[in-house]
């Protein structure tokens, strides 16, 4: 099947994309545990979590009986138990990156505050469930799992307190006054530590019964900082402190709680050895968090996408009713059925807040399904090294490094025709080789996901709201979309704010093995845009093209008082590069999606009935977006290449680039009109002339004709994107929706 329409004829979309091609889409529809599991999510949100926001739950700060119901629910469904192992109580084998991220879409679409009340507790078992000995592993997850029919428990409920009170901090990770200490060690015996801790802003902490805290030596019997477990029941003062007066997700439980317990030095996660009389944990806090953030930031980027998506139907509603009861709006009348959709401002709008949706939760999912990859060769890498018995981080930096120069070999070797098929399967079945692969994007895509999702998804969610006119900021309006854009403002900063994922892109995405897949990326999008031209692949291709010139001039180059220009503190220069290149990797997810949907989309009857017209307005789509990223990429390195440059002036260098008015006279009988198009641009020096009031002539750069090329070819790119953009502002006042929202407002 075709993607491109072939004339104005064609299918359009009949209904709002189902279950069944967001399941193809999302990849995940061989997976029949995820599909109930999205279903059995959906239930809770669109019924007591709606209901709860419907009936003003959010209204209050306090940790109330009707928010805490809301846990029950979340164990009654299996929400609770996803994060588990079945060992622990859980029903999800293997790696659950993707389900918990399709649990927190789920509840996004409602409410940010109850998905986030959800992972919260995941969050607080991470560090123990990517870093714990064995022992705390089997001990807090097999209590974390909610009761199973005839078990008299109540299953643990955890938090992650990293952040301290710092003057307008809240997000710094780095920075400890959280301290711990050894306050007994008895002959032969285990030492007990006392915790001193101060927490801000930490989530579930109105009912935690354990906490995972970060802290740091305050002895010089303990090395460095640490994460520790810490129960409620410790010796000591476990003081929940007072709930947080949030202005978002507020049906979450924060608060700014403060520890002082003593508790055994087997709390340390991931245990602890004694060397020389210290005790040196296994794994500093900086170490645990890199292994949990670089995971759970992803889910957080998708509750933003969530809102996107979900604001579209109750904007469609809005436009079309918009006019009806008043006299002028007579049933059967373009006013009447159509509302504020008559008018193309209202639709074009709306196309690129659908887009924006699209893109936003193609790069999440595809964020996590690459996740779920990436944690068995995690456990390979780790297998490897103990058999190889390669210790210590200068020892694994060296395997990994090399394994990296093999990966670009592999690369190298799977685009060769009649390659080495010895050489070729033995990289292939090279566990580092494969981890350094998939590690090198995971390192770009979660900083990605993270800063795209929810600092652009939430300037798009405002405009979401603008849509609704007046209605938008209301308590009722349907869909909840107030609430959604001021809960896009805290998720933006959930995990590290924009800044932090900035800092991270900036150094990732100049990984050599990233750079040359990168680049693998950009031939395969041409072959894309030879079978599907009107799928946007060309522009994104040269926009990615433009990214990569750029990238390489501004890493060799200086500025005009030559200085380095892509230097760790030059955030002016890798930060805007770091947000262009989300821009291109979030619409390239989106466009991997719709090629898989026109390519498995017919094996469903369900999805097969309706697939032209769906498959030519997310091509629509597609292309809206690949225009605005490749605007946005070509904006930015165009602002880095020429930005840096000082403009010539009227002095001796900058007047050897101009005409002399002597010259002009003889070349005005060969070139006529030369010489009044000089004047009139300001290039001609002659003290009888009036120099033009500006800085100086018309720049000149040298070394520049190859990115004018691709500028120019990428403007070129563009064509047609506008005409798509008109096709599906035309199919939105087609599309049929429900009479109402599934849920209450």
């Amino acid at each position: 099947m075709a993607l491109e329409r072939q004339n104005t004829g064609a299918a359009t979309l009949q209904t709002m994309p189902g279950d069944e091609t967001r399941q193809i889409m999302w990849r995940f529809a061989h997976r029949y545990d995820l599909a109930m599991l999205v279903q059995s999510t959906r239930t809770v949100a669109r019924g007591p979590v709606a209901r709860l926001v419907a009936a003003g739950g959010r209204n209050s700060h306090d940790w109330t009986p009707e928010k805490a119901a809301l846990l029950k629910h979340f164990d009654e469904s299996g929400i609770s138990a996803a994060f588990m192992d079945p060992a622990d109580g859980g029903f999800i084998e293997g790696p659950k990156n993707l389900a918990l991220a399709l649990i927190a879409f789920e509840l996004s679409w409602v409410d940010a505050g109850a998905a986030t009340g959800s992972l919260a507790g995941n969050l607080g078992l991470a560090p123990i469930h990517e870093r714990g000995t064995p022992e705390q592993q089997q001990f807090y997850m097999s209590r974390s799992a909610p009761a199973k029919p005839g078990e008299d428990r109540q299953p643990w409920r955890g938090a992650f307190a990293l952040t301290e009170p710092l003057p307008y901090v809240g997000v710094e990770t780095g920075l400890l006054s959280g301290k711990v200490k050894i306050a007994d060690w008895p002959a032969g015996g285990e030492p007990v530590l006392q915790v001193d801790k101060r927490g801000r802003f930490i989530t579930n902490m109105g009912f935690a019964n354990f906490v995972t805290a970060a802290v740091e030596s305050d002895d010089p019997r303990l090395k460095g900082t640490c994460m520790v477990i810490l129960e409620e029941g410790d010796p000591g003062s476990f003081d929940r402190g007072t709930p947080t007066k949030k202005l978002v997700h507020q049906l979450s439980s924060t608060c700014d709680p403060v520890f002082s317990l003593r508790v055994p030095a087997s709390r340390i996660i991931g245990g602890y050895s004694v060397k020389e009389g210290v005790i040196v944990p296994k794994y500093s806090h900086g170490e645990i968090i890199e292994a949990v953030f670089r995971r759970t930031r992803v889910t957080v980027g998708l509750m933003t996408s969530a809102k996107l998506l979900s604001a579209v139907e109750p904007i469609i509603r809005y436009q079309r009713t918009r006019f009806r009861g008043g006299e002028s709006s007579q049933p059967g009348s373009p006013r009447h059925d159509l509302g504020l959709q008559q008018k193309q401002d209202s639709l074009h709008r709306l196309v690129d807040i659908w887009a924006t949706g699209e893109a936003s939760a193609s790069l999440g999912f595809a964020a996590a399904r690459m996740f779920d990859d990436l944690d068995p060769l995690e456990k390979a890498k780790d297998a490897c090294f103990a058999a190889r018995k390669i210790e210590g981080g200068r020892a694994q930096f060296r395997a990994l490094n090399q394994a990296q120069k093999e990966a670009v070999e592999f690369l190298k070797l799977s685009a060769e025709a009649g390659a080495e098929a010895g050489r070729l399967a033995a990289l292939q079945n090279d566990p580092l080789v494969q981890f350094v692969l998939l590690d090198s994007l995971a390192n770009v895509f979660c900083p990605a996901c993270k800063l795209w999702n929810t600092g652009h998804g939430a300037t798009v969610m405002r405009e979401a709201v603008s849509l609704m006119g007046g209605y938008g900021i209301t308590e009722d309006c349907p869909g909840f979309l107030g609430h959604k854009w001021m809960d896009s403002q805290l998720e933006a900063t959930y995990e590290g704010p924009e800044a932090v994922q900035r800092r991270q892109l900036s150094i990732t995405m100049t990984n050599e093995l990233f750079l040359y897949q990168f680049q693998l990326w950009i031939r395969e999008l041409r072959q894309v845009a030879t079978r599907h031209p009107g799928s946007g692949a060309c522009a994104l291709a040269s926009a990615m093209q433009l990214w990569l010139w750029t990238l390489n001039r501004l890493q060799n180059a200086t500025d005009a008082h030559g200085a380095k220009l892509y230097h760790d503190k030059r955030q002016g220069v890798t930060f805007p590069l770091a947000d262009a290149l989300c821009w291109l990797l979030a619409v390239r997810c989106q466009l991997l999606d719709l090629l898989e949907l026109e390519q498995k989309g017919a094996e469903n009857p369900v999805v097969a009935e309706g697939l032209p017209g769906t498959l030519a307005f997310l091509l629509d789509l597609c292309q809206v977006q690949c225009a605005r990223a490749a605007g946005e990429a070509g904006r930015i390195c165009a602002e880095l290449v020429y930005g840096y440059q000082r403009h010539p002036s009227w002095d001796a260098e900058g007047c050897q680039s101009c005409y002399q008015a002597e010259d002009l006279d003889l070349l005005e009988g060969l070139i006529p009109g030369i010489a009044s198009a000089a004047l009139g641009a300001g290039e001609v020096t002659d003290p009888l002339h009036v120099l033009p009031p500006k800085a100086g002539p018309c720049v000149k750069f040298e070394g520049m004709a190859e990115f004018i090329r691709l500028r120019t070819k990428l403007d070129g790119c563009l064509t047609g994107a506008r005409l798509a953009k008109d096709r599906a502002a035309e199919a939105l006042t087609k599309v049929m929706i429900p009479e109402a929202l599934d849920y209450p407002v």
